[in-house]
């Protein structure tokens, strides 16, 4: 055992597998009490059971460590409550949670139903929110804590992944929101956007060119929910870490300006936008252009 997080308590959503498991296990290796949650559904959100957050809690207490399970769905408030509540009564406080807790239902965006959309968006950013909105009332009256959301490099956005997506896009801003809101209170927000090998990572529909193990992303965790990243001023951040690849996002600003004499009209527009205002070219659309290029030049037969 060690003790990077000796005297912490720290609840663990999507913990019963994957990167949420490993986040699990690392915390309690450094000394931290956990409460691990796992609503226990396959990858697209069926089949719930509790068994998933039991076994990571066995694992847990065979190695030494202190840990309780929570089979609720931080889709809904009760459940974020619920997980928040559980570390409270059992362990006395709460020092950091991390929101791991998604499901993937892939689909263009012109065919995708509601009943796709919803599901995912719930899992993913309203089970952040639940779960920062209890942990937040606690850490503000402690005057300390630590809320880590998980999103990817997939808020630039998706090719057939636009509900999944939007919902990491989403809690980003939640997590700067968190930081700006809850910075007086000592409490810190972070995000952190994983390239690693899991069972959503296999339905990504791009090749990973770096990606690492889900031990990798519990590195970066437990540090984060420490007093050293605490220390340092570490919040309203987003870290990507894929194996041996530690990155930092820019934080979003405005990149040129012009300012019209008088009133701006569509023709204006027009004329001025493309040659000083201009655009931000998307990484991710210059990628699927250059795959393009290569799927058609593959394609071409050989010269004779």
């Amino acid at each position: 055992m060690g003790n990077f997080l000796a005297g912490k308590v720290v609840a663990v959503t999507g913990a019963g597998r994957g990167i949420g498991r490993a986040v699990a296990l690392g915390a309690a290796a450094e000394g931290a009490k956990v409460v691990v949650n796992d609503y226990g559904v396959s990858v697209d959100g069926a089949s719930p059971t509790s068994e998933v957050a039991e076994g990571v809690v066995k694992e847990i207490e065979a190695a030494g460590g202190d840990a309780v399970a929570v089979a609720d769905d931080v889709s809904t408030m009760a459940g974020g409550a619920r997980v928040v509540e559980t570390a409270v009564s059992t362990y006395g406080r709460l020092d950091g949670v991390v929101c791991v807790a998604g499901i993937l239902r892939e689909r263009m965006l012109f065919n995708m139903s509601e009943e796709e959309w919803d599901p995912v968006v719930a899992t993913h950013l309203k089970g952040t929110f639940t779960v920062f909105r209890a942990a937040s009332a606690v850490m503000r009256k402690q005057r300390a804590g630590t809320l880590i959301g998980f999103t990817s490099g997939n808020h630039q956005g998706s090719v057939s992944q636009a509900n999944y997506s939007a919902a990491k896009g989403g809690i980003i801003s939640l997590v700067r929101s968190a930081a700006l809101g809850l910075n007086k209170y000592g409490v810190s927000a972070n995000a952190v956007a994983p390239v690693a090998r899991t069972r959503m990572s296999a339905n990504v529909p791009m090749e990973l060119a770096e990606i690492g193990e889900p031990e990798d992303v519990a590195a970066l965790v437990v540090y984060l929910l420490s007093d050293r990243a605490r220390e340092q001023g570490i919040t309203g951040q987003v870290y990507t870490i894929a194996g041996p690849k530690l990155a930092v996002w820019a934080q979003p600003r405005e990149l040129r300006a012009a300012y019209a004499e008088g009133s701006w009209t569509p023709e204006r527009i027009a004329e001025f936008l493309p040659g000083s205002v201009g655009v931000d070219p998307m990484p991710m659309l210059e990628r699927l252009a250059a795959m393009e290029r290569a799927a058609k030049e593959g394609a071409r037969p050989n010269a004779q």
